[in-house]
């Protein structure tokens, strides 16, 4: 007893009058508490009894260092979910779909909500049967990452029909005109001049773009962009710089063919539309006896965790995820307190982060 705070028994301790196991580093105090969420220990005793007085990203901030140090939350403190929200991702092996979904979850936890995570695995569920089973599970709303709305050849009436059955959604990275809902999405075209003018001011005339199937919004739009900057910056008439785009599968293994390709073009410059396509992209150039970035320069997108922990560190265009995430849940809440917002696809800017993967051109 702390300041007249119980504080929370550690998960897995025994219960009062047995023999307790101690947690290791042992039982944090009240201080602990509050020093883990950045308030002062009277800050901590009131929300920690459950008194009024304390702004809401407080409370959440307490309790939150409470799940930090591992101890389970005074009963009083655990609420009533507000309902279930689905999240459908692609996968989860592209670092930043788990990226997402953890923005996602803890936007969507700190409203009261609980996040049901379904992820699309090869030979697994579709997306289709996914949202069935979240829709037999009750839940309140979707919020689709990636999915069909962002592939031209899928059938855009799916979500007519699930919109028509009272289920709210909201979709990101991907724009369908035909869908009536609110979309968040990344300025990809900006995304690809960005890099092409960062490879630019370095020198280098001859650039490539490695990127995905045509039939995906991202990548068309990253392929306007990456041609529209070859045109107006270097003069490279639109036909010649199409054909310095190599449409290849998201992933290391197409990044490395992409870039194969584009290396026996004789470009100095790999711009990727992913970041695991990058590390595809270095990897064939150093196959290749190339030092990236002496040799070739690569550009890649998303600033996935730990990118900028790779050899060399990789420079890439972020891709705002804490923004629009919570642009998404915002959208999606809204909808759910019958305030729906304007049916419209909402645009952020990505940020250019240069790091050691690209240098000046080299001399030949």
């Amino acid at each position: 007893m702390v300041a007249g705070v119980t504080v929370p028994v550690p998960r897995g301790a025994a219960p009062p009058g047995g023999t307790p196991r101690p947690a290791p580093g042992g039982s944090p105090r009240l201080a602990d508490i509050a020093a883990q969420a950045s308030v002062s220990e009277a800050t901590a005793s009131r929300v920690l009894n459950g008194k009024p007085g304390v702004a809401s990203s407080t409370r959440r901030r307490v309790l939150a260092a409470l799940d930090v140090l591992g101890y389970e939350r005074p009963v009083r403190l655990q609420q009533r979910s507000a309902g279930l929200i689905g999240l459908v991702i692609p996968e989860l092996t592209n670092p930043i779909f788990p990226a997402f979904a953890q923005v996602i979850e803890q936007v969507l936890a700190g409203h009261g909500y609980t996040p049901v995570l379904c992820t699309q695995m090869p030979g697994g569920a579709t997306e289709d049967e996914l949202v069935e089973q979240l829709e037999q599970r009750g839940v309140n709303g979707i919020v689709f990452l990636s999915g069909l709305h962002a592939d031209t050849s899928a059938d855009p009436a799916r979500y007519e029909r699930l919109g028509a059955r009272g289920v709210p959604f909201v979709l990101i990275n991907g724009y369908h005109p035909q869908i009536e809902a609110s979309f968040v999405s990344p300025d990809d075209r900006a995304a690809a001049a960005m890099a092409v003018r960062h490879l630019v001011d370095l020198g280098h005339e001859r650039i490539g773009l490695a990127v995905g199937p045509t039939r995906y919004v991202p990548a068309q739009r990253k392929a306007e962009g990456f041609v529209t900057a070859l045109h107006e910056l270097l003069g490279l008439p639109r036909g010649d710089a199409e054909l310095r785009v190599q449409r290849t599968l998201f992933s290391v293994e197409g990044g490395q063919a992409a870039a194969g390709v584009l290396l026996d073009q004789g470009c100095t410059g790999v711009v990727c539309a992913s970041d695991l396509m990058a590390l595809g992209a270095v990897r064939e150039a150093r196959r290749r006896g190339l030092d990236v970035p002496r040799d070739v320069s690569v550009v890649g997108y998303d600033d996935s965790p730990l990118i900028a922990f790779t050899d060399p560190p990789l420079t890439t265009v972020r891709q705002p995820v804490q923004a629009m995430a919570t642009a998404a849940v915002g959208a999606l809440l809204e909808e759910l307190h019958g305030n729906p917002v304007q049916r419209t696809e909402f645009v952020f800017q990505p940020e250019l982060v240069v790091r050691g993967s690209t240098a000046q051109v080299p001399h030949r």
